[in-house]
């Protein structure tokens, strides 16, 4: 092979390799099968920005089937507003994934106002916390720094938050009916740190 077509084909690999690179991780998951004893999948998380330590976002790989929704103007304000109070506690980067998680899971990132029929007992905005249960006020609980810092004082009362999975660690905040259900924002909640979290 000539010195030109060596360096065409190589020029061709390399190309296809930082291709692979620029399209980001893949994002395969796998659910447990029941009985099954499989450890959870460890899956990549893109970090574009400098300065996020991707193993602090997802420690211990996804659990289960992630889940991924298409956020508009206000759900990604909210992203920010969860990151900047994160910061604003003195957390780092795994918290604001555990509250970015946890809101996508409780509220979809809206901050949620009364909700009728539908609405669960008095619960509003982002985290889905009640006045009743001693929240703060509904204006309180539906201000995104407000209701952020509220959920992490109570995460900060979860000894080894840090070494949980989202899951886990949510569930102990919010004592939610459906305890399993945190896992599947993980990886969305991770990438969505990664992005706002240096922006």
């Amino acid at each position: 092979m000539n010195t030109f077509m060596r360096k065409s084909v190589l020029g061709i690999a390399g190309l296809a390799f930082a291709g692979g690179l620029a399209a980001g991780p893949l994002h395969a998951t796998t659910a447990p099968t029941a009985g099954s004893s499989a450890a959870p999948t460890v899956v990549a998380v893109q970090a574009d920005k400098p300065g996020v330590d991707e193993g602090k976002l997802i420690p211990h790989g996804v659990r289960g089937e992630q889940s991924r929704i298409a956020l508009g103007d206000e759900q990604t304000a909210n992203v920010k507003a969860i990151v900047a109070a994160t910061k604003k506690a003195g957390m780092g980067e795994r918290a604001a994934v555990i509250s970015v998680g946890t809101s996508l899971q409780e509220s979809k990132l809206e901050n949620l106002g009364h909700l009728g029929d539908r609405n669960d007992h008095d619960s509003r905005g982002l985290f889905q916390q009640r006045p009743s249960s001693g929240w703060g006020t509904v204006e309180q609980i539906t201000d995104p720094e407000y209701s952020t810092l509220a959920f992490l004082k109570g995460l900060k009362q979860v000894d080894g938050w840090q070494d949980m999975p989202l899951t886990e660690a949510a569930q102990t905040v919010q004592v939610s009916a459906y305890p399993d259900a945190y896992a599947q924002w993980e990886q969305q909640a991770a990438d969505l740190v990664a992005e706002h979290w240096n922006s």
